[in-house]
């Protein structure tokens, strides 16, 4: 078994505290042929800059931005390469310097990290923080290829060349291991596509049944068509702050802490290592998790968990002073590429020990109302996985619960109609009351890079 050492387990410290002022985003689509992607990225700028709730000018807010940090899954998708390039240039902020990052489905929240970081360092005090992906430039099939590529081409690729191959797999093996009950993966499916339904931002929302799920189309078993995000248009940005600038541009800024975790793209070449412990749990916790995955000749974390996840949660939860993550977070937003992703997750970032994850979904506690709901934006089954924006978009909407501004950005008539739609007369505010602290995750691949983001009330 391998185990980490000291140095490995560092907790990240930074030099100054970062704070989230502002954000905006696109709605998002399947295909979005009217706007070419600089003008995406721009409308979600905009947003941010045009915040009513800041206390500057948009031309002031712009001109006090001095980096900028873009995220962008694939340049394959618009053949443009070094599109960061292109996009800073719409947006007029040359000369500043950026950076582009990919990190696969992570891109977003690894925007978020280095931006964070920048900040922390001092090397900013104000940075630009955008991720965008346009994939309707090509057929579902070859993009699908195209994002299956993001895994070992030596080993995952040759699978189906589709994702929800690789994660196929880790729902039969994650069912065996747990006794996951399909039910609890489509209520899953249920519960964000249905909340996605009170977002003007999002691109397939829907009143569904357990039953409708489980009787849907096979994608690749046991994964059903409801079961899986889609393809999307759009883009997300946030402007960070270190303390002096953030209130000088908000009287609500939230303070971040966010790190990550890097892990192989060969699923099945996962070797056995020792579970780094969260603040809730000690070396007793998993005596008897270690025994049943040994006596069946299995190793952690496997194909059950994500030691990416598992790590950036780690460092994460001790830099924002977490110690019991279910009672201490008010809501969550993860990474639901599929359902199983999400399910998955709940053991490593701690809402659940491994082996009870389906309680969380069972118990009521994921739910709107319940002790920690998770994915009230609609998540990326119901809303969303533009894939370089994803990351920025979850941060997004526990920013906007934090400030109480859920009803503001999802409620609006006005916003509705920005994106051509009609707000349903049934809709519903998802806002949590008096919400302090909140989590997101954006997660890449097969868990091969996770970051795991912490936002509180700096005010």
């Amino acid at each position: 078994m391998i185990k980490f050492g000291p140095g490995n387990l560092r907790v990240p410290k930074w030099t100054r505290p970062v704070y989230m002022v502002s954000a905006g985003m696109t709605d998002f689509r399947k295909k979005y042929p009217e706007k070419k992607l600089e003008e995406l990225v721009l409308e979600a700028v905009k947003m941010c800059v045009e915040d009513p709730k800041l206390k500057k000018s948009a031309q002031e807010v712009r001109d006090m931005i001095n980096f900028a940090c873009y995220g962008e899954f694939a340049d394959h998708f618009q053949d443009q390469l070094l599109c960061e390039a292109k996009v800073h240039d719409y947006l007029g902020l040359d000369p500043l310097f950026n950076v582009g990052i990919k990190t696969g489905g992570a891109t977003g929240g690894s925007a978020i990290l280095m931006g964070s970081s920048i900040v922390a360092s001092g090397q900013a005090n104000c940075c630009l923080v955008a991720g965008w992906e346009r994939m309707d430039e090509v057929d579902t099939w070859t993009g699908n290829f195209y994002i299956s590529t993001a895994a070992c081409k030596d080993f995952e690729t040759r699978l189906a060349r589709i994702y929800a191959s690789y994660y196929a797999p880790m729902a039969r093996r994650f069912q065996q291991v747990y006794n996951l009950d399909e039910k609890v993966r489509a209520a899953v499916a249920v519960k964000n596509r249905g909340y996605a339904c009170s977002s003007p931002f999002a691109q397939q929302p829907g009143k569904h049944t357990i039953e409708e799920v489980l009787e849907g189309p096979v994608v690749c078993d046991p994964l059903r068509m409801l079961e899986c995000c889609a393809m999307s248009v759009g883009s997300a940005a946030v402007i960070l702050c270190d303390e002096e600038t953030a209130f000088k541009l908000s009287d609500n800024p939230v303070k971040v802490y966010i790190a990550g975790g890097s892990h192989t793209l060969r699923v099945s070449d996962r070797r056995d290592m020792e579970i780094p412990l969260l603040p809730n749990e000690d070396e007793h916790t998993y005596e008897k998790l270690y025994k049943d995955i040994k006596s069946s000749d299995g190793r952690w974390p496997g194909f059950e968990s994500f030691l990416a996840a598992r790590f950036a949660a780690y460092l994460t939860y001790q830099m924002a002073g977490i110690e019991n993550p279910i009672e201490e977070l008010d809501l969550v937003e993860l990474h639901d590429a599929f359902t199983i992703s999400d399910i998955q997750t709940y053991g490593d970032i701690g809402l659940t020990r491994y082996g009870e994850e389906p309680s969380y979904i069972t118990s009521g506690d994921a739910y709107y109302g319940g002790k920690c709901p998770a994915n009230l934006s609609g998540g990326l089954i119901g809303t969303m996985h533009a894939v370089g924006a994803t990351g920025i978009f979850s941060a997004i909407e526990v920013m906007w619960q934090l400030q109480n501004r859920y009803d503001e950005f999802h409620g609006a008539d006005e916003m509705w109609k920005k994106f051509g739609k009609t707000k349903p007369t049934d809709w519903k505010s998802l806002q949590v009351e008096n919400a302090k602290k909140g989590l997101w995750v954006s997660h890449a691949g097969v868990g091969s890079h996770v970051t795991v983001g912490v936002l509180e009330k700096g005010w």
